[in-house]
């Protein structure tokens, strides 16, 4: 049965979450990028202002972030499921928040802090999690049943 625990072992294993997210027309559009997170489960990216994903987010703030351990024979892996919404950082003091939660996470030389705010290409965004899942699975007939189940990141 997926437990929070597990939920949590494994976002801070995986250092990688694909978003999903959709454009103005209803176009879907996934990316992987590297991430790090704050106590309380939110999750911040660094990226192109201009990239799909950056556009998709200024006119729809829901997506939908996957943690996926592929590190596991298969059959076997493990998955966080977060429906989230995404916001672009705009105030200082959380981007800098931000920034040095990326940066403890793994160091990214190519972005300072003043690469990632003002006129510049970079931004840093926010994903707050509104509810969170992990799969899970059982067996019908012999077949098995890929199934989510919902978890709080906090117990």
């Amino acid at each position: 049965m997926p437990t929070s625990e597990r939920a949590r072992e494994i976002i801070e294993k995986i250092p990688y979450i694909t978003i999903a997210s959709v454009s103005q027309n209803g176009e879907p559009w996934n990316a992987p990028v590297f991430t790090a997170y704050d106590k309380s489960f939110n999750f911040y990216w660094g990226t192109y202002r201009e990239s799909q994903k950056s556009k998709n987010i200024k006119t729809n703030k829901n997506i939908f972030l996957v943690i996926f351990d592929s590190t596991t024979a298969p059959g076997s892996g493990e998955g966080v499921y977060i429906k989230a919404r995404a916001e672009e950082l705009t105030d200082s003091k959380e981007i800098a928040f931000a920034h040095q939660l990326l940066w403890d996470r793994h160091i990214v030389p190519y972005w300072k802090l003043e690469q990632v705010q003002g006129d510049t290409p970079i931004r840093l965004y926010k994903a707050v999690p509104e509810k969170v899942w992990m799969n899970a699975g059982y067996k019908i007939d012999g077949n098995y049943i890929d199934t989510r189940v919902e978890i709080d990141l906090d117990k």
